[in-house]
């Protein structure tokens, strides 16, 4: 057996491309009932010292944001409040020129809890997801829908 230390769990964030960032943050942020990130003091700095250009900046929110990227955290983990930036599970959304094409290679479950799929569903879909199809097989019963600009997520 080796003295040498464990090593440590990798960090890591989940990338979702978008043609618009933040109405993606806006409508997962509110799916996950997660945070969207306030860069807005980081970028400011960038600003004043001349590291960012004013037009890779937004308003968003009342507050400026940078234009082709922004991320969403889970309220409870730990963030970077000189940056904004969590430090744990989070979901990044950048601006990417492309459409969507296929089918997503990768998907979220949402996991509400025994008993509320349906009314889960419903409220994703009055945030903007639609409903692509139901599954009922012996591995069990899941909802596969769409966000707002066409990804695949199931709840189940």
């Amino acid at each position: 057996m080796s003295d040498s230390p464990l090593p440590r769990p990798v960090h890591w964030k989940l990338v979702v491309d978008a043609a618009d960032p933040h109405t993606q943050a806006d409508f997962w942020a509110a799916a996950l009932h997660y945070e969207t990130e306030d860069n807005s003091a980081f970028v400011e700095r960038l600003l004043a010292a001349g590291a960012l250009p004013g037009a890779a900046t937004v308003e968003y929110h009342g507050r400026p944001a940078f234009r082709d990227l922004i991320a969403v955290r889970h309220p409870d983990d730990p963030y970077d409040q000189e940056r904004g930036t969590g430090l744990g599970r989070r979901v990044l959304f950048q601006r990417v020129p492309e459409p969507k094409t296929g089918k997503n290679r990768l998907h979220l479950d949402l996991h509400p809890g025994e008993g509320r799929r349906d009314d889960e569903v419903a409220r994703l879909v009055a945030l903007g997801a639609s409903v692509l199809r139901r599954v009922d097989e012996p591995a069990g019963q899941w909802v596969v829908m769409a966000d707002p600009e066409g990804n695949e997520f199931c709840v189940s």
